[in-house]
């Protein structure tokens, strides 16, 4: 299992436990109360001011903060999406931030990013 396929699966779970943050407003809430495990920042942003501001809380308190290149994908896994009939996501809003507070229930997708922050 690839690292990006173990972020769409834990993003997913934390989805249906209620445990995203999305937006720069909840994520940097979550982030300065320390109650996020991880962030998800998109690649393409273009305000520096909202790059340096996610990566300096993560740094500081100490959350594992992981890239991601596309925002449309990144918005689809958060559930920023509507689903049509064949189960297809259609109108997918782009997200730029994501902090997960709860992961849900123990996965394999889970252990697997764990360990991807451990070897860095």
């Amino acid at each position: 299992m690839s690292v990006e396929d173990a972020l769409q699966e834990v993003l997913r779970r934390a989805l249906v436990h209620d445990g995203l943050a999305r937006g720069l407003k909840q994520a940097v809430k979550a982030l300065d109360r320390r109650q996020a495990h991880l962030a998800v920042l998109n690649e393409s942003c273009t305000e520096g001011e909202y790059v340096k501001l996610v990566e300096a809380l993560c740094a500081e308190h100490n959350i594992n903060l992981i890239k991601v290149s596309d925002p449309k994908k990144l918005g689809e896994w958060v559930g920023q999406c509507k689903i049509d009939r064949e189960g297809n996501a259609r109108k997918v809003v782009g997200c730029s931030c994501v902090a997960v507070t709860d992961f849900g229930e123990e996965s394999e997708a889970m252990n697997v990013l764990l360990d991807y922050f451990k070897s860095r």
